[in-house]
């Protein structure tokens, strides 16, 4: 099967709290967490002995990172006794600075998931990098992330809402309250996917505010 487009997005290097290094005086884990883990990865099938363990912290603020079909899951992964097991995502990616001509590097989005992680979460819109070694970096630089656009969106949720309430209005100006007779989060994602599947990268409770919204401005009142 031939390998897909990338598309790439462009982000700022940014400090991260420097635990995935052990740069960070305060961390538990003097060797960084990625030396910690990457016996643990290979033990279960994945080799990080290219990269350099430490992570790249990528910001694409205020958008987000839709994320899903990791090329890697590696679920539960007891790595330290200092908390409970944590899950982790990666993807494979190309990475480059953003001036023209530079060359590509092959690398991994690490992805620890945050409902098993106990600290040091992220904001939607940074991702956490592993690259194989370089030169020293700044904050501040900015680089160009290549990915696969099917596993891997950025969106802006607000911008998504208002073309979501546009889609919406005829539709809803003509069914008035009829529209919204079935209307459960399931529902609508599967109504979605079928007329306009770009609005499934929105949350549950955006979807349904976006509706509710919809509603108030495109239903004849009482």
């Amino acid at each position: 099967m031939a390998e897909p487009q990338l598309r790439w997005w462009e982000g700022t290097l940014v400090e991260g709290h420097g635990v995935a290094s052990g740069r960070s005086s305060s961390s538990p884990y003097p060797a960084g967490t990625i030396a910690l883990q990457t016996p643990h990865f290979a033990a279960a099938g994945l080799d990080l002995s290219p990269f350099q363990p430490a992570t790249l912290n990528l910001d694409f603020g205020p958008s987000r990172w839709r994320l899903q079909h990791p090329d890697h899951c590696i679920e539960r992964l007891r790595w330290t006794d200092r908390h409970p097991p944590e899950t982790f995502s990666f993807w494979r990616c190309g990475l480059r600075r953003s001036a023209a001509g530079t060359a590509v590097l092959e690398a991994l989005i690490y992805y620890p998931h945050p409902e098993t992680k106990r600290a040091h979460h992220q904001p939607q819109g940074l991702l956490e990098l592993l690259a194989p070694p370089r030169g020293p970096l700044r904050p501040g630089g900015r680089f160009a992330l290549g990915l696969d656009p099917r596993r891997c969106r950025l969106i802006q949720p607000a911008r998504l809402r208002a073309r979501l309430l546009e889609f919406l209005k005829f539709r809803v100006l003509a069914a008035q309250d009829g529209f919204f007779q079935d209307s459960d989060p399931p529902a609508l994602r599967a109504w979605l996917a079928q007329h306009w599947s770009e609005a499934c990268d929105l949350t549950d409770d955006e979807l349904l505010a976006t509706l509710q919204q919809a509603r108030q401005l495109y239903t004849e009142g009482p």
